[in-house]
């Protein structure tokens, strides 16, 4: 399986997403400027020009006209796709850590993290108006007082709201009301940073990576640990196959200790899992510092990565692959 190595972001990358129909990728990086490429070649096709600082998560419309993207510039930024002009900005008091449309691309959640006096973080809920000229900042819902940075996403029908950070507590809420549900224990759940949160395409269920150097499948409704992966290095992305049940997640040591350590190796890989079994069955090598995100196209036929080393790297599947699979 050989890897299109993509350069087109001069920090290191910081999320990936695919479009619903699987032909474009988005790259978010440190270095601000949200990039869009064909995901069957790797060609890059533009940049969103905008952000004052890193851009830190993103999101695309079902119907790929509208991208929306978080930023420690304290903005998150609607734009058009084709056009990369930029449609609207929602103004925070404080950096913005994740964005999510919800099914229907009404709504999108959009989270906030602690910064200076604001010591806590938020979950903004945002109406997405189809006439940019009709949109305004307003937030129909908004939740205070999480401890420490926050990622969020939308459960089933876009009545709960699924968030979890760097308190290590998965949490649901409710979307109307911003009422707390339920959320995870620290005995049964992960104990350290949780870095990743990725839903599953039916919301049945979802996938967490954290630096307790494990991922954790949960049922989506009852917040219940239907498996756990572990791994050998801290978890800072994980993503799910859309066409198998195999999970991949990656990480590793942070660059600036990997000289320091006995083996003097990072463990930059992605790895592998089944789903049902949770076992090992395979690694991809490659990245020359910590992987920071993964991203599944929704066909199933192929994933990318990005890393610490300012890289992304496509992979699309050899045929064995899929006849393993099977």
């Amino acid at each position: 399986m050989k890897p299109i190595l993509m350069k087109g972001h001069e920090r290191p990358l910081t999320y990936l997403k695919y479009n619903r129909e699987g032909d474009l990728l988005f790259s978010c990086s440190k270095d601000s400027t949200p990039t869009v490429w064909f995901a069957d070649d790797g060609e890059r096709l533009g940049t969103y020009i905008g952000h004052h600082g890193a851009v830190w998560s993103c999101d695309v419309s079902r119907d790929s006209r509208r991208l929306i993207t978080a930023s420690a510039d304290q903005t998150a930024k609607l734009w058009d796709v084709q056009t990369g002009t930029q449609l609207f900005t929602f103004e925070f008091d404080t950096p913005v850590r994740a964005v999510d449309f919800a099914p229907g691309d009404k709504l999108a959640v959009i989270t906030t993290d602690p910064f200076f006096d604001i010591r806590t973080s938020s979950i903004h809920v945002k109406t997405i108006s189809s006439d940019p000229d009709e949109q305004t900042g307003d937030s129909v819902l908004t939740i205070n007082g999480i401890r420490g940075r926050t990622k969020a996403v939308w459960g089933p029908l876009n009545k709960t709201i699924i968030s979890a950070g760097e308190d290590a507590i998965v949490r649901m809420w409710d979307s109307e009301t911003g009422q707390l549900l339920n959320e995870s224990s620290k005995e049964n759940g992960h104990h350290e940073n949780i870095t990743s949160l990725s839903m599953s395409e039916d919301g049945s269920h979802f996938l967490t990576g954290s630096l307790d150097k494990s991922a954790i499948l949960w049922n989506t409704r009852t917040l219940e640990i239907i498996k756990t992966y572990v791994s050998k290095r801290p978890i800072n992305a994980v993503a799910m196959s859309p066409l198998f049940d195999h999970v991949v997640v990656g990480g590793g040591q942070e660059a600036c200790w990997v000289t320091t350590t006995a083996h003097r190796a990072g463990n930059f890989e992605a790895i592998f899992f089944d789903k049902i079994r949770g076992e090992e069955i395979g690694t991809v090598k490659g990245h020359f510092g910590p992987i920071n995100t993964l991203a599944f196209n929704p066909d199933g036929r192929s994933f990318a990565s990005g890393g610490e080393d300012g890289y992304v790297r496509l992979h699309h599947f050899d045929q064995d692959y899929f006849v393993d699979a099977k």
